[in-house]
C-alpha cells in the first residue's frame, strides 16, 4: 500500500473515529484533595490526579491514545500491521485495548518481573507477551519482533514526548489546572511526577511554561534509574541498573526524558517508596501502586522544604494506578521483604514524614 492509499484508505478514517469515540465514551479523571489537615493549617495542600479510573486503570491510557493517533496520522500502521510494544506493564495494557479496538494484533515486548496482573489484563485484551530477562533488552526485542511479524514498534519511548499535543487539546496539564481552579491555591505551587518514558513529564513541563503558570516540576525518581543523573550532567551516555518500581525509571537515558524542562529531581529509595505506598493506601481507605508511592514521598520532600521556607500553596501529583495490580507483589510483605529489604525503618519516617510538626 502507498503512502497516498494509507492517506486515503477508508480503514484509516475508521480507525481514527473508533479512537475519539472512545475518547468521547470517556470522562475526566477525578482530582482528590489529600486529607492532611496539619500540612493545610500551615496554607499547604495537596492533591492527586486519579488516572487509576481510565479504562484501562492507569495514567498509560492517555499515552497509548496518544501514540496510535500519532502512529495513524503518520502513516506507520494500517489495517494488517501488528503492534509491537516494549513495556514494563502498564503501556502494554492500554495498547493492547487500543489494538483490540481497531481489529489489529499486538505484541508486548516486557521483563519477566512485570506483575501477573498486568500480563493477565494483556491477554484479556487479545495481546500476547514476549519474555525478556532484563529491562535493558526490551528495545532490541521489540524491533526483532517487529521486523520478524512485518509490524510496527510503537517505541514509546523515543515517541511519547512527541505525541501529545502540550499545548493544551485537554491533555493532562490542561485538566489538572481546569480542575484546581476554584481551590485555595489554584496554581500550583509544584506538580510532582515520575518518568518512564519522561512524555508526561515532558507534556507537564511545556504546558507550565507556554501558560506562564508560576509552578514549578519535579520528577520523583527512583534509585537505579538514570534519570536524575542525566538532569544533573546532561550526559546522554549514562547507563544504569534500572528501577525496582515498576512502570518508573529507566536504566538508559530514552529520547522523551526532556531533562530542560524539569525543574528539580527526588530521588527515592525503594523502600521509602514502598512505605509511602503503604501510607497513602491507608490514607485513601484503597490500595495504589509503588510509583504513586514515589510521588508522595517527592511531595512531602517538597512540602517540608516549604513549611521550613515559610511558603504556602498546593501540591499537585498523580495517582498513576490501583494497588490491586499489584497484591502478590508491593503488596505482598513476604515477597517485599524478599525483594526489597526491610521497610521498618522506612515506615518509621513516612509516618513522620506525614506530620509537619515532626520536620
Amino acid at each position: 500500500m502507498t503512502a497516498l492509499q494509507i492517506s486515503s484508505s477508508p480503514w484509516l478514517s475508521t480507525a481514527i473515529a473508533r479512537i475519539e469515540a472512545d475518547y468521547l465514551r470517556s470522562a475526566d479523571t477525578h482530582l482528590i484533595p489529600l486529607p492532611l489537615p496539619e500540612f493545610a493549617a500551615h496554607g499547604i495542600d495537596f492533591y492527586l490526579k486519579d488516572e487509576s479510573t481510565h479504562p484501562t486503570g492507569s495514567l498509560k491510557h492517555r499515552l497509548a491514545r496518544s501514540l496510535f493517533l500519532y502512529a495513524l496520522c503518520n502513516g506507520l500502521i494500517h489495517e494488517s500491521s501488528t503492534i509491537v510494544e516494549a513495556s514494563s506493564g502498564s503501556t502494554a495494557v492500554s495498547e493492547a485495548y487500543f489494538a483490540r479496538l481497531l481489529g489489529l494484533p499486538f505484541v508486548a515486548v516486557m521483563p519477566r518481573s512485570t506483575s501477573p496482573e498486568k500480563v493477565a489484563q494483556i491477554e484479556f485484551y487479545g495481546g500476547r507477551c514476549h519474555w525478556v530477562e532484563s529491562a535493558v533488552q526490551v528495545y532490541d526485542e521489540a524491533r526483532k519482533v517487529a521486523l520478524e511479524t512485518g509490524g510496527h514498534y510503537m517505541d514509546q519511548f523515543t515517541y511519547a514526548e512527541r505525541a501529545t499535543d502540550w499545548r493544551g487539546n485537554n491533555n493532562i496539564a490542561e485538566s489538572m489546572f481546569s480542575q484546581m481552579a476554584r481551590e485555595r491555591h489554584p496554581v500550583p505551587r509544584w506538580i510532582v511526577v515520575g518518568a518512564g518514558t519522561g512524555g508526561t513529564s515532558a507534556t507537564i513541563g511545556r504546558y507550565v511554561r507556554y501558560q506562564r503558570h508560576n509552578s514549578q516540576l519535579c520528577v520523583a525518581d527512583p534509585v537505579g534509574s538514570v534519570f536524575s543523573a542525566y538532569h544533573r550532567t546532561g550526559d546522554v551516555s549514562l547507563t544504569g541498573a534500572g528501577s525496582r518500581i515498576e512502570g518508573i525509571g529507566r536504566p538508559r537515558v530514552e529520547a522523551s526524558f526532556i531533562r530542560t524542562v524539569i525543574d528539580r529531581m527526588v530521588d527515592v529509595a525503594d523502600v521509602d517508596s514502598l512505605a509511602a505506598m503503604q501510607a497513602l493506601s491507608q490514607l485513601l481507605g484503597r490500595k495504589v501502586g509503588p510509583s504513586t508511592g514515589t510521588n508522595l514521598v517527592g511531595m512531602l520532600t517538597l512540602a517540608h522544604e516549604m513549611l521550613a521556607r515559610g511558603e504556602q500553596g498546593s501540591i499537585l501529583s498523580l495517582l498513576c494506578d490501583s494497588g490491586e495490580r499489584y497484591l502478590p507483589t508491593y503488596h505482598n510483605a513476604d515477597w517485599v521483604h524478599a525483594k526489597m529489604g526491610d521497610c521498618t525503618a522506612a515506615t518509621r519516617q513516612m509516618n513522620r514524614l506525614m506530620r509537619p510538626a515532626q520536620a
